[in-house]
């Protein structure tokens, strides 16, 4: 064992509990199932940036109101250290606008690409991207799902796609 090791070992003890700590953090405040599909996670507060349009309520649900170009609905993911999204399923309105928001709550860089599901399976140049999102850090992209789907998003980091991160969007009309 090299003298670096054990500095090593406990930078990964500690990205790991800051994963553990966010990841029940996203699901405790959804309730004692998680989150649900018309629900995101409430990241916003917990992230010290008070209310935020992904508090209120999804597609389906009374007082919805679907994001617009003007004022995109946010919705937070969380792109964790065991290589998955969080959470890994999200519904919109056909023709709402979206601005994700993607944290990387690890030690690993992570991507995001979002649009229709062929084009991010493939990986798909032009298709909206953010590459090289660091450990804490939060970028976004804004996207405007029109037409019925299917959509998707994805990680294409070497790897990380082919070990599950990825993640659906549900159209409703």
């Amino acid at each position: 064992m090299t003298r670096r090791a054990p500095l090593w070992l406990g930078l990964g003890l500690i990205a790991a509990g800051l994963a553990i700590l966010v990841i029940e953090a996203v699901v405790g405040m959804t309730g004692p199932v998680g989150p649900s599909v018309a629900e995101p996670p409430r990241l916003g507060s917990m992230m010290g940036r008070g209310p935020v349009s992904d508090t209120l309520p999804g597609p389906g649900s009374p007082g919805f109101v679907p994001g617009t170009a003007a004022s995109p609905r946010v919705v937070r993911i969380v792109a964790t250290p065991q290589l998955r999204l969080v959470p890994d399923a999200v519904t919109v309105k056909q023709g709402e606008t979206i601005t994700f928001e993607v944290t990387s709550i690890g030690p690993i860089t992570h991507e995001f690409m979002v649009g229709p599901a062929a084009d991010v399976a493939a990986d798909k140049p032009g298709t909206p991207e953010i590459a090289d999102i660091g450990m804490m850090e939060a970028r976004s992209l804004t996207y405007t799902f029109d037409g019925p789907g299917p959509f998707a998003f994805a990680c294409h980091a070497p790897g990380h796609y082919e070990a599950g991160m990825s993640g659906t969007i549900v159209v409703v009309p």
